[in-house]
């Protein structure tokens, strides 16, 4: 009878807005406590946690994202993405999702994703008259779309609770993530062809491309730094995040001078910073929990509950997804991979999931959620920014979940999506 009275108010504190890693905290120090083991494993994870050498890249590409955000960066994309598409039809949608997956896997928020180019990208979809209804849907369900694209940071979080190779995922993540890309192109071309959405698209224009090549000349080469980097053999995924930390700061600040260097830096650092002491507080909060969990073989008991309804590897992925699908509309993506994964992971090993691809599935999964009726984050983040109600953003969004989850669907299923490229490169 204690436990269920601790468990009602831990979870009233947890509506009432208590912070996360104060509830997890409570959570582990009970069950240290209630074992007999001693609290103090709580910091010895603490201090395992510090020791962590890829720890390092989640400040500095967190740093480098809030740069990114603040700066003119968004409207530069856009810019060049239209200049790159304009003349293909529905050019625009296509202009839309891709802006949106590159900015979201540099900042690794898709919120941040719906307020930096919302303002820009929903006046530009009207004037080109695509429906109100089609283009918030678009806007908010392709927030997450970066989530599985290097150098993601709930990537780097994942590979860092789960013990799995961060370059793996980098790599794994390149494909699925393009096909949610293209997959929405298809279907946004498609639902748009007996409208007149897009009929204003403009003829190819090649000293319109040399002025967006010339404006966005120092921000084009951050990816292929990045990726060029990582799978050349010339630095680790920590070292990539220093030099794209460094790269971003010098661009912003010195060369395009969007960040002021006296007034702008510090807030942005101060902001990003605050960010990623939350993410760390959690995260050790929840790994000290998780190593309680997996000596009281916590996941083995679920595991031989669930054997009751699944026997099979297919069976236990769809229910795989059903559940973090709930998951990622209900909680934070940075939460949800630091509480869930460490529970799950050593169940799919049972099953024979290559831990790699289970990192892919989990990330579709939590970055889909974030559009998913009725708590979805992304569509009360949406509903903010372009000041609609709520329920309109359920309905525009139905769509473009559906297609998604078609991805997601392939995604799972087919592991060679995920895999062929971290074979081919060796990573």
């Amino acid at each position: 009878m204690d436990v269920w009275i601790i468990a009602v108010i831990l979870a009233a504190l947890a509506l009432f807005g208590t912070p996360l890693f104060i509830i997890i905290s409570a959570i582990a120090l009970m069950a240290f406590t209630a074992a007999d083991i001693d609290t103090s494993a709580m910091i010895i994870e603490l201090y395992r946690l510090a020791g962590q050498p890829v720890l390092l890249a989640i400040p500095l590409f967190t740093f480098a994202g809030y740069l990114l955000a603040e700066s003119q960066t968004p409207k530069r994309l856009v810019n060049l993405s239209r200049a790159l598409l304009g003349w293909m039809p529905g050019s625009l949608a296509i202009v839309t999702l891709i802006s949106c997956a590159v900015f979201t896997a540099f900042t690794g928020a898709s919120g941040v994703t719906i307020v930096a180019l919302g303002g820009l990208l929903l006046p530009a979809l009207m004037d080109d008259e695509y429906p109100e209804k089609f283009s918030l849907g678009m806007l908010t369900a392709s927030g997450n779309l970066g989530l599985l694209f290097p150098p993601s940071l709930p990537i780097i979080l994942y590979g860092l609770v789960s013990s799995t190779s961060i370059d793996k995922l980098f790599t794994a993540g390149i494909l699925p993530g393009t096909l949610m890309v293209v997959l929405l192109s298809v279907y946004s071309i498609w639902a748009m062809r007996h409208q007149n959405a897009g009929q204003k698209k403009q003829t190819f224009d090649k000293r319109e491309l040399k002025k967006s090549l010339r404006e966005a000349a120092w921000e084009i080469p951050l990816p292929l730094i990045i990726l060029g980097g990582i799978y050349g053999g010339l630095f680790t995924a920590t070292e990539a995040a220093a030099v794209t930390a460094f790269y971003v700061l010098i661009i912003e600040v010195f060369v395009y001078k969007d960040i002021s260097l006296t007034r702008d830096l510090p807030r942005v650092a101060r902001e990003s910073m605050i960010m990623v002491g939350g993410i760390l507080v959690i995260l050790g909060a929840a790994l000290g929990l998780a190593n309680y969990l997996i000596d009281a073989e916590i996941p083995m008991a679920i595991l031989e509950a669930m054997k009751g309804f699944v026997d099979t590897p297919t069976g236990f992925l769809l229910l795989l997804n059903l559940f973090l699908l709930v998951v990622g509309a209900m909680m934070d993506i940075f939460s949800a991979i630091m509480v869930v994964a460490p529970l799950i992971i050593p169940i799919a090993g049972q099953f024979g999931i290559d831990p790699v691809h289970l990192g892919i599935i989990f990330l579709a999964n939590l970055g889909i959620g974030y559009s998913t009726p009725p708590v979805g984050m992304n569509l009360f983040i949406a509903s903010i920014r372009f000041e609609q109600p709520v329920m309109k953003l359920y309905r525009a969004t139905i769509p473009f979940l559906v297609i998604l989850l078609i991805s997601l669907v392939i995604i799972t299923y087919w592991p060679d999506l995920s895999l062929w490229l971290v074979r081919l490169t060796g990573v």
